[in-house]
């Protein structure tokens, strides 16, 4: 028996789509894309992260990679690796962990880059500009292979670099000024 993979005409026929299993997909032109596990680094990354900003915020605002992001353009959702929430988003995100463009921005999203060109392409340069117009207040880009962290901040509707963090530099982050971290501590083993 052959399998038909279905094809939506809308995120919210998407939205009550369930193939009975815990895989995440990217909806991508009426299609959905299996989103492949992340790196053993990338988890480690997001979840030191993770620790830090539920420390700071309380660790229901926090979501790791499981957060669904609806988003303008292709593919129409995002699965950050870090998502930090507002308040009014417990509520809305009981029944599903998604967000959706009609739902106030989140505060921050957090990605770390994947090897490869493509990954780096998608982090850098598509989730940037679906972000921003998703009007996201602040987007950190970690790279570890540069050992970077790019921290943007939205002004008058454009990303805009606060700086590009490595070593022992402090980052600045401009929604949550009180976090006391070092870049470096992002990439120790």
């Amino acid at each position: 028996m052959i399998q038909v993979k279905p094809r939506f005409q809308s995120f919210e026929e998407y939205l009550v789509y369930d193939d009975g299993t815990e895989k995440l997909y990217e909806l991508f032109n009426g299609e959905l894309i299996e989103v492949p596990p992340e790196s053993g680094r990338n988890v480690q990354i997001a979840t030191f992260l993770l620790i830090q900003f539920a420390a700071l915020v309380g660790h229901r605002r926090v979501r790791g990679q499981g957060l669904e992001l609806e988003v303008n353009g292709e593919p129409r959702n995002r699965y950050p690796d870090l998502t930090i929430l507002r308040e009014e988003h417990i509520e809305q995100l009981l029944q599903r962990n998604t967000v959706r463009l009609s739902m106030s921005p989140p505060l921050l999203v957090v990605e770390v880059v994947s090897p490869g060109e493509l990954q780096r392409n998608r982090d850098y340069i598509a989730k940037r500009t679906q972000y921003q117009e998703c009007r996201i207040p602040e987007y950190w880009i970690i790279d570890p292979e540069a050992q970077t962290v790019l921290i943007l901040e939205l002004s008058d509707g454009i990303y805009q670099e606060v700086g590009s963090f490595s070593g022992e530099a402090k980052l600045v982050s401009p929604q949550f000024s009180e976090l006391s971290l070092i870049a470096a501590e992002i990439f120790k083993n």
